[in-house]
């Protein structure tokens, strides 16, 4: 057992965590770390304790500007690699549950644009499509107004129409369509 540790410590300082032989001899007391760090999260945790241990000891032979004491320094490093693994890993986990996975998208003038990927791109172009075949006017003032920038005076003005329907038309496109994308 000292002659594992002293070889730990020796592989460490010789700089050589990337050398499968360390990874052999620390494997047992990561796996130990990471199984009493997954005690404390709840049940059907979707993070393995070997995935936290792999993911910590890649963490920690990726950072080259440690300069590793002993082998003890090591593993308080890896705990809190894990710790903090768990951490982020909480904090994806329910940034998804809160629509943290979707992208916003604003309705609204030139000075608001819109980045979005193609396939949700493709998803509003279709809503819009939808959207012209239900209701051709509120189809125009959305075109005049998200897809042309036309502030509420000169949508009204190219329509032909007055700003209070410039208004009614838009409120109405605009839920019609969180309606549409909604259903996708």
């Amino acid at each position: 057992m000292e002659d594992r540790r002293g070889e730990v410590t020796q592989l460490l300082r010789g700089g050589a965590t990337e050398n499968n032989a360390l990874l052999a001899l620390v494997y047992d007391e990561l796996r130990t770390i990471a199984d009493r760090r997954m005690l404390g999260e709840r049940s059907g945790h979707t993070l393995q304790a070997t995935a936290l241990v792999h993911e910590a000891y890649m963490r920690l032979v990726d950072d080259e500007a440690i300069d590793w004491n002993d082998r003890r320094h090591f593993y308080a490093a890896a705990a809190e690699a894990m710790r903090r693994i768990l951490i982020d890993h909480a904090r994806r986990v329910k940034s998804l549950k809160r629509g943290g996975d979707r992208h916003r998208v604003t309705f609204g003038g030139a000075e608001a644009p819109v980045d979005m990927p193609l396939g949700q791109a493709d998803a509003l172009h279709e809503a819009l499509e939808q959207l012209k075949a239900e209701d051709e006017r509120a189809a125009d003032v959305t075109h005049m107004r998200f897809l042309l920038g036309l502030s509420v005076q000169e949508t009204a003005k190219a329509l032909g129409i007055s700003e209070r329907s410039v208004h009614r038309e838009w409120t109405y496109a605009r839920a019609r369509l969180f309606e549409i994308l909604e259903d996708d």
